[in-house]
């Protein structure tokens, strides 16, 4: 079954819990389609007056700025053999590879790496975690911790929520042509995104990178 048409079954309270939990965990460090589920309900919502996009939007965001920060103090406790349990449990998101690049954007952007990582689906994953095994001070984090969940989080669902709006009364005046468009606007947009993951991928093989080897946690200092 599709998230949307089995979101459609579940009352308006739960759906709330359920995208704040889910994007929690996803925050958290546990790889969950957290941006599946926002999108999705942040749709029905558009198509359905019970669910309120500003309370969905405010539980996105709270969920994403919870659980980054206890991923920040798992990561702080847990240090480089949290990584490498994760690396054993979850190869694909936490492989030395992935690793590699979230501390190359680490040590680069600093702070700003936890902001815009937000908009990236693997640094997403990694920043709360990460930011606490590289002792970056906490009131730096939170910082970008709030603004960053804020943003995604509430611009995501005003996004989502508004085409939904627009689309669903576009298509009730021209409903094949409206779907023929979005049909080629979705599978163009896709075929962009893939393209450029691909150049990064190649770039990055090109370049040779290994896993950068960071110092000891008590001895990181991660930039501004």
């Amino acid at each position: 079954m599709h998230v949307q048409e089995w979101l459609e079954t579940v009352p308006a309270v739960s759906i709330y819990l359920l995208v704040g939990v889910v994007i929690g965990l996803e925050s958290l460090g546990i790889p969950l389609p957290g941006e599946i589920v926002l999108v999705s309900s942040a749709l029905l919502a558009s198509q359905h007056g019970d669910i309120d996009p500003v309370v969905l939007g405010a539980c996105a965001s709270a969920g994403a700025i919870i659980g980054d920060s206890i991923g920040y103090a798992i990561g702080r406790r847990g240090g480089r053999p949290l990584l490498a349990w994760l690396g054993g449990r979850f190869p694909k998101h936490f492989g030395p590879a992935q690793i590699a690049m979230a501390e190359r954007s680490f040590e680069k952007w600093g702070m700003w790496a936890v902001f815009f990582g937000r908009f990236v689906a693997l640094l997403r994953i990694f920043a709360g975690p990460l930011a606490g095994v590289l002792r970056m001070p906490y009131w730096k984090f939170l910082i970008a911790n709030v603004f960053g969940g804020i943003l995604w989080a509430g611009g995501t669902t005003a996004v989502i929520y508004s085409v939904g709006v627009v689309a669903e009364a576009w298509l009730k005046r021209f409903s094949w042509l409206g779907l023929v468009a979005a049909v080629l606007i979705g599978v163009t947009s896709m075929l962009v995104l893939r393209n450029r993951a691909r150049k990064s991928e190649q770039q990055h093989a090109a370049e040779g990178l290994g896993p950068v080897r960071a110092p000891e946690p008590d001895a990181v200092a991660v930039a501004d």
